[in-house]
């Protein structure tokens, strides 16, 4: 289901047509997002993070810097974040992969191609997860994904959390402006139970993979890159020095980058079929 949207302004005055989309995922649950469309049937679906939305500024930037080079794209809501619907989860990694199988679906029936799909922080583990689940996106493209999810969580959670989770059965996390996220043992022991280095692993060698992170990212370590990039078969790495985990200074290069890959495999794609 399409709703056409009125087009934004954007860079040097052009114009994105948008229109906004709904698609059902496996369990019935309506995802909303945004089709920017760049007069291209290739598409590249664009993943937020944790506790985000389609409305991020890093998916915002990419879908607009993308658009302007011709690149249709597609940034959705994950279930229970955004507008979507269903319940919020601090884990879900593997419900968000098939989320994302359910867009690719969605897309491929309406006569598109995806090309590459793309992730930020916890979307960045998403479509490495969906690589290592599904085999039909060639290109994929991380952005400072997390190499090992049970680090990061005394940070967030504080400390001796798994003895009060055990203890309560759940956990209060406050976020900005007094939201409480109710973090409970079973999506919890989701995230401490999805291996990265195992779904890596089975990415098929077919699969071109890009990871992207900046160098002083405050929340994800920038080694994590290089651990991705020790054991993904077909990898390239790029750190943007200085860069922090939402690229607040580096928007630009970050798109720019982004962009660049995504034209590879565009172009790619149109060698082999003899298209112009």
């Amino acid at each position: 289901m399409a709703q056409s949207l009125p087009p934004e302004n954007a860079q040097q005055g052009g114009v994105i047509f948008e229109d906004r989309v709904l698609v059902l995922n496996k369990y019935g649950e309506m995802l909303v997002g945004v089709l920017s469309k760049a007069g291209s049937r290739k598409l590249v679906i664009l993943c937020h993070g944790f506790c985000s939305s389609k409305g991020d500024r890093v998916m915002v930037n990419l879908s607009t810097a993308l658009s302007m080079h011709g690149v249709s794209n597609f940034r959705f809501d994950f279930s229970g974040n955004g507008e979507s619907q269903g319940q919020f989860q601090f884990g879900n990694y593997r419900k968000e992969a098939e989320d994302l199988h359910a867009i690719v679906q969605h897309f491929s029936e309406k006569g598109y191609e995806v090309i590459t799909i793309v992730g930020h922080s916890k979307g960045g583990d998403v479509v490495l997860l969906y690589g290592s689940m599904y085999d039909d996106v060639g290109a994929i493209i991380n952005i400072s994904g997390r190499f090992d999810l049970q680090h990061g969580l005394e940070e967030r959670l504080g400390k001796e959390f798994i003895e009060r989770i055990k203890r309560d059965g759940y956990l209060d996390l406050k976020k900005e402006q007094g939201k409480v996220i109710r973090v409970t043992e079973e999506s919890l022991m989701e995230r401490l139970n999805t291996d990265m280095k195992a779904a890596a692993l089975s990415i098929s060698n077919k699969c071109r993979v890009l990871t992207v992170h900046g160098s002083a990212d405050e929340i994800i370590p920038v080694q994590d890159a290089f651990e991705f990039s020790k054991i993904i078969p077909n990898h390239k790495h790029h750190i943007i020095d200085g860069a922090n985990h939402c690229y607040t200074e580096h928007e630009s290069e970050l798109a720019s980058i982004v962009v660049e890959f995504v034209k590879s495999i565009q172009d790619e794609g149109a060698g082999a079929t003899g298209e112009n």
